[in-house]
Order: structure tokens, then sequence, then C-alpha cells
């Protein structure tokens, strides 16, 4: 992908000259003849290099260049003048030029001096690139552990989808491995070198959610002491993963779809939208469908994120999957805090397998690290497993001999542990967050103890 220049320059015949100069030279070059049409073109689209004239017609190219890199802070500005004065080549320098250079224009000159900034540019490509690779082995798609039929028929339509523009929508329990589908996805796409941005839409509170997604402009509101752009700004010509969507509340459910439609963003306070190129992976675990129509969720938002939905199964309908994960898991955790643990017993296998796993594999994952963590063989045995884990089986031959939904034994799970564990422990537990299990206990009525 070439570099893109953008040229300010209200001298037709320079401005033309320039163009050409640096098309020759095989890059994107946009040539405007005022700083208020080069705001509009940095608004439409990102440039990774900018020339400007000092001396304009309105606002002046010491105005724009602030204005740039207070709203496009890695853009690099390269600023032209007649006037070859000290005092404007310090004001240019402090507000964040990277160079100077005097008119008459020597064409050689500028183009060393526009190869050597993009050479900046170049290696935080590399950067990049090096990043990536090291993300796509991270999230490649032998990964995603398991050889349950869905989880392989979801890794062959994660590849044939990975490079469209499509919305995904991903569906499942908590804890069954939302956020590391959205990653597979990105990182085997061709946006792999840009920025995958995750954002919990329930974790972060309604009357901030709004600026953290879309940004706002200095002085839209009291604190805004500072412009701050939002995380869909952030995340351009990347992915954008919106965990827990059906968290949004109206308001913002109205200007998602306004971006899912326009392409564009309006930080809060700003006059003026921004054309940016994400492309939005939602996740939840609740039924949307019925949200829609209990009125919590709007039709036409859940329409257009369902493009492509990928659904997950819970861990407790993934049987076999349940020790090829432990054993994942052991192997990961014995590198990680560098401990000889090797294998699982027979007996610690059978109580993980019949356990119902109402936090999912996130839980599992939890589990296993604790096990590693106390283990001093290098062998894991039943006892270092939690007691709710050995326990569960008889809790529930005792109370029961029919099979309980995952909704029933959650409930059991709260009430028989709530007097014993702190909220934060229950909720780990249960592989929910602190929100969710009061949630759950409101709905039930469940007091707590």
């Amino acid at each position: 992908m070439p570099y893109k220049i953008l040229i300010v320059e209200d001298d037709e015949l320079l401005c033309i000259s320039l163009k050409r100069l640096f098309q020759k030279e095989a890059y994107d070059v946009t040539a405007v003849y005022s700083a208020e049409s080069a705001l509009i073109a940095l608004n439409n689209e990102p440039f990774d290099l900018i020339i400007t004239d000092i001396v304009l017609p309105g606002i002046d190219g010491i105005e724009l260049l602030s204005r740039v890199k207070e709203k496009y802070p890695d853009t690099i500005v390269i600023v032209m003048t007649s006037y070859a004065t000290i005092e404007t080549a310090i004001r240019a320098f402090r507000l964040g030029s990277y160079d100077y250079i005097i008119k008459p224009v020597i064409h050689e000159e500028l183009k060393l001096l526009v190869r050597k900034a993009l050479t900046q540019i170049a290696l935080a490509d590399s950067d990049s690139k090096t990043k990536k690779l090291s993300s796509q082995i991270k999230y490649d798609y032998s990964n995603i552990v398991g050889k349950h039929p869905f989880i392989k028929t979801i890794i062959q339509e994660i590849k044939m989808i990975a490079n469209s523009r499509s919305n995904v929508l991903i569906l499942g329990e908590t804890g069954t491995g939302k956020e590391l589908i959205a990653r597979a996805i990105h990182y085997n796409s061709d946006r792999a070198l840009f920025p995958f941005i995750a954002i919990n839409c329930g974790a972060i509170p309604e009357h901030l959610l709004e600026s953290e997604l879309f940004g706002h402009v200095k002085g839209a509101f009291t604190g805004a002491i500072h412009s701050k752009k939002g995380l869909f700004e952030e995340a351009n010509r990347g992915t954008i993963f919106l965990d827990e969507i059906a968290d949004l509340n109206l308001h913002l459910q109205v200007k998602l779809l306004r971006v899912l439609d326009d392409r564009e963003i309006r930080p809060i306070g700003s006059l003026q939208s921004k054309k940016i190129d994400v492309r939005i992976i939602a996740a939840t675990n609740i039924d949307l469908h019925s949200a829609v129509k209990e009125g919590k969720f709007r039709e036409d938002l859940y329409y257009r994120l369902k493009v492509i939905t990928l659904k997950l199964p819970p861990l407790r309908e993934r049987g076999g999957d349940i020790e090829l994960l432990a054993k994942h898991f052991l192997e990961k955790f014995s590198k990680e805090l560098d401990k000889p643990v090797k294998t699982i017993s027979e007996e610690a296998l059978s109580i993980l397998k019949k356990y119902p796993w109402p936090g999912n594999i996130r839980e599992l994952q939890n589990i296993i690290e604790r096990a590693v963590l106390l283990c001093e063989t290098n062998t894991i045995e039943a006892k270092h497993l939690p007691d709710e884990i050995k326990n569960l089986e008889e809790d529930i031959i005792e109370e029961t001999s029919l099979p309980l939904s995952i909704e029933e034994f959650t409930k059991r799970m709260i009430l028989k542990y709530q007097s014993k564990y702190s909220e934060q422990e229950l909720a780990s537990m249960l592989g929910i967050t602190r929100k969710a299990l009061w949630e759950k206990r409101k709905r039930w009525g469940i007091l707590k103890k």
C-alpha cells in the first residue's frame, strides 16, 4: 500500500508540480490549495505525511500544523515558506513539524527529506509486522483448541470470512472464547497490521461509554480539558470488538447504527464527522432476538450486526474437549509459571469431565492455573482441585436425580456458596462478572448473605 501524501499550497503551479513529483515516486498524492480544504481531506481519510506552505489564504500553515498535531499526532508534517526566519522555524518545531524547507523548493532536496521522514513509518511498520507475526502465531487457527464438530465448523467459517468487510456477531455463554475467535478473525485478515481494540460495553459506566467509543473535543463537557480520540478512531483500518453489545443503551445503539450506515463518527462536542474504516465484531451472551422483542435492543441494529453469525457451544456440550483443553492449559501454565507439572491424574480428569462448567473455558483455565500453582509434583491430583468441583457430584445427587439446566445449576451454586465466598470469588468460580452475578441474584430473588 503506497504512502499517502497531502500537499497544501496556494500557488497552483507549484502545487501541481509537487503533486506530479511525488506521484512519479509512486506515492498516493492529494493536492489542495488551502488549509480549510486540507482539514476536509484529513477528515475523510488518513494521510501519512503533509507538506504545507506557511503562508496560505485563511488559516495559515502554522495553525494547520497545530490542528493536525492535535487531532492526528502520528501524521508527519513538513512546512515550506519563503520567509526563512528563525522565529517561524522554532515555532513550527515546537508545534511538532518534522522539518522546515525554504522556498524556492529544490525537488531533490524535498524528495530526500520526504524519504527520510517516511523511514519512521517504515520502521514502525516493521515493528508492526513483527507484532503481527507474533499475534498470528498466538491466534493461529491451530490455537483454537477442540475436536468437536462445532469447533471444526467454526474454524472453517472463520477462514472463509476473515478477509471480508462484513460485520460479525458472535454468540455464546460467558467464557466460551468469543474474544479469542474475534482476534483469530482479525489477525488472519488483511487488517492484521492495524489495531485490534476490544471493549466490554458492560464494564464501563454509561456516562463515560460514549466518550470512550467516539471521543470528545476539548471543552465538550466539564472535565474535558483535552481532546480525546475514541476507540473507533483508534481502531481505524483495523477491528473493534464490542463485547457484551446488549449492554449498550438505546441512545448509543442509535449512534452505533449511524457508524455502521455512514462509516463515520462524530466526537462529543464536535460539529464535524470523521470518516473511519473499521470492521465491527460484536458479541453477547444473551438472546438478542428476545431482547429485540422486549424493546431492549434495536431491531435495525440487530440485523446490521448479524450479517455473519457465529455461535459458540458451551463447554458442557463439548465433552471430549474438556480433557483436551485441560492439557492445553496445563502445558501453557507449566511454562508460564516455570513448574515441572506434566500430567493430570485419571481421578482429577474424571472430576473435571463430570463438572458442568457454568463458567465454560475461562473457568477451566482458572482452575488449571490454580492447580499448577498448588501442585508440588509433576501430576495434578484431585486434591489440587477446588472443593466445590470435587464435592459437586455428590451434592447434586443428594438434591435431585433429574438432570439440571445450566441456569438451575448456577442458581444452586450461588445459594450453596454465597456465604462461603466473596462476591468476586463466587463470580470467578462461575466464570461470570460481578455485575452478572448481581443480575442473576436480582432475577431469582436471591438475597445476599
